[in-house]
């Protein structure tokens, strides 16, 4: 019999703020969390602003000498996962702790850290580096620090796929439940890269909004004016838990992973096949990994992030897999809100799907009132309640990289 995986539990770190119950509200409410870079000073650059979390506080998680040597990502994951754990009521450790996984889905890691430390070694010198550097800067550090501080033994591992990573973790997640390997994975993904090199770099691809003059109203999924993504930063975590499990010690259960699909374009390191096929593949994967077909799905949560390239590519793969039935679906992109988390998109958007099915709300996807015609599907542009009992869950990243993921309703 075919184990079943089901979310338990949930931690948001968002531009919206720190807390599940804050970020989610605020997304009902179709608020943005985009705004000029107050870290760092975005003067020099031509995208001047992104999504911050603003208000973030960690100390209460870390005494103080650990806190001045984790990365501000690491320190996202670790108050995300506290918030997630205490949800799910899961008891930790477990009786047997190897039976408990760590997969975090990351596409950079410390880059901040890595900046910082090689500024010292030009103007102080090799003799006087941090012996911390390395494991600051470490894509794995997160899960590593998590799988101690929750007494977890079973596989502790990065995902490193781009802007896949966060929802590629949640499907290992699934494939480790289904195996057996664990009984309760913590998952989901993390990303804080808002540095002036990365910004720079992105903005010499000119993949960025360049709308400095509005930037709440820069982040335009499926928009006809919409002139590419907006870099933020973030947490989202999930429990994932083997049914029987979580039904036995009477869990809250948000929703069921049912499937998972993933797809390379072998096509172009930076683009989206222009057709969709490789973001396809996955979602048919996806589907078949849940035993369910195309007219079973009600909902997509897209990748969707605001470039002219990339959101008419997941349409075209819609249409694609679902044919007719796409003009059925309803359609959402939460980064239309807090922007593009790169590797932590997959765990947050994941967290926002399971939430939208317990609780029967879709969020919206703001900044709608120019929609492109090459994209005219059921885009949710006010929160509406809406039951949904399978949905779809796209993330895509650089590298042709396509994992797709099915959540459903177990009510």
């Amino acid at each position: 019999m075919t184990r079943r995986a089901v979310i338990t539990g949930i931690g948001l770190v968002t531009p919206l703020g720190s807390g599940r119950e804050r970020s989610w509200s605020s997304l009902v409410e179709g608020k943005s969390g985009i705004r000029r870079f107050e870290h760092f000073d975005g003067s020099r650059l031509k995208t001047q602003f992104g999504g911050e979390v603003p208000d973030f506080e960690p100390g209460p998680h870390f005494d103080k000498p650990t806190l001045r040597r984790t990365d501000r990502y690491t320190q996202m994951a670790v108050v995300a996962s506290a918030e997630a754990v205490q949800d799910s009521g899961l008891s930790l450790p477990l009786a047997d702790p190897k039976k408990i996984g760590v997969v975090l889905g990351v596409a950079l890691g410390g880059l901040s850290s890595l900046e910082h430390h090689h500024r010292d070694l030009l103007d102080k010198g090799p003799d006087r580096m941090n012996p911390y550097m390395v494991p600051m800067m470490l894509a794995n550090t997160a899960p590593g620090l998590l799988g101690i501080r929750h007494h977890a033994r079973g596989p502790n591992y990065t995902v490193t796929s781009a802007c896949a990573s966060g929802a590629q973790a949640i499907g290992e997640s699934l494939e480790l439940i289904r195996r057996g390997v664990c009984d309760a994975v913590i998952s989901g993904g993390v990303e804080s890269t808002l540095t002036e090199l990365c910004v720079s770099g992105f903005c010499a691809m000119r993949a960025l909004s360049t709308r400095n003059d509005a930037p709440a109203r820069a982040s335009r999924p499926f928009s006809l004016t919409r002139d590419g993504f907006v870099i933020a930063e973030g947490a989202g975590i999930v429990i994932i838990e083997e049914l029987e499990h979580a039904r036995a010690r009477g869990a809250k259960i948000y929703a069921e992973v049912a499937g998972y699909g993933a797809s390379g374009d072998a096509h172009h390191l930076t683009a989206p096949h222009p057709e969709g096929e490789g973001m396809a593949l996955a979602m048919q994967g996806a589907l078949a990994s849940a035993g369910l077909s195309a007219s079973d799905i009600d909902h997509v949560n897209c990748h969707a992030t605001s470039t002219p390239v990339g959101d008419a590519g997941e349409v075209m793969g819609l249409r694609r897999v679902f044919g007719a039935h796409a003009d059925s679906l309803s359609l959402t992109a939460v980064k239309s809100m807090i922007g593009h988390t790169l590797g932590a998109a997959g765990g947050i958007e994941t967290a926002v799907l399971a939430l939208t099915i317990q609780r029967g709300v879709i969020t919206p996807t703001i900044n709608q009132d120019d929609p492109d015609p090459a994209c005219a599907l059921g885009i949710v542009s006010e929160a509406r309640e809406q039951r949904v009992r399978a949905a779809l869950k796209n993330s895509f990243g650089f590298g042709g990289t396509n994992t797709s993921l099915v959540l459903r309703s177990l009510a």
